[in-house]
């Protein structure tokens, strides 16, 4: 099937471990299927809350479609995930334990679907984002002496 990205959020991987991700489809009216289409999204302070049995993503924007007119809804309303009952019970022990919660991760089409990917993520600490800043840059630094090296 082809996968196009749409949003990702890469302050995600910079504050947080991901231990897992989930697949999730999003209910989108009509003229935020069209901003979608055009990009007009945003992740960035975004979260997905359990309630009611219910998974809701909180605080992703997507901006109004310019010729909406009065069909646009408000750009950072809460957009219900659709998921399957067993997984959204399993998410929500999963969140009841400390320090663990669900982050928007990527927006992306699968064939003419909008998926988005979420994890379940723990926060990391200040020297934990030092340490992989650190080994990031490492890591760039040996792949730059190698493409040196191999000229």
């Amino acid at each position: 099937m082809d996968i196009k990205q749409i949003a990702q959020n890469r302050k995600a991987r910079h504050d947080y471990f991901i231990l897992e991700t989930i697949e999730a489809g999003i209910n989108l009216c009509g003229t935020e299927v069209k901003s979608v289409r055009a990009s007009k999204v945003n992740l960035k302070d975004s979260y997905i809350d359990i309630k009611d049995g219910e998974a809701y993503v909180v605080g992703m924007h997507i901006s109004p479609y310019e010729q909406g007119n009065i069909h646009n809804r408000d750009p950072l309303r809460r957009r219900k995930l659709l998921l399957h009952r067993r997984e959204i019970n399993r998410l929500f022990g999963l969140v009841k334990q400390d320090g663990l919660t669900l982050i928007p991760l990527s927006l992306y089409f699968k064939g003419s679907l909008i998926k988005m990917e979420a994890g379940v993520a723990k926060g990391k600490k200040l020297h934990d984002k030092r340490a992989s800043d650190a080994e990031r840059g490492a890591e760039r630094d040996i792949r730059r002496a190698f493409a040196e090296n191999n000229r």
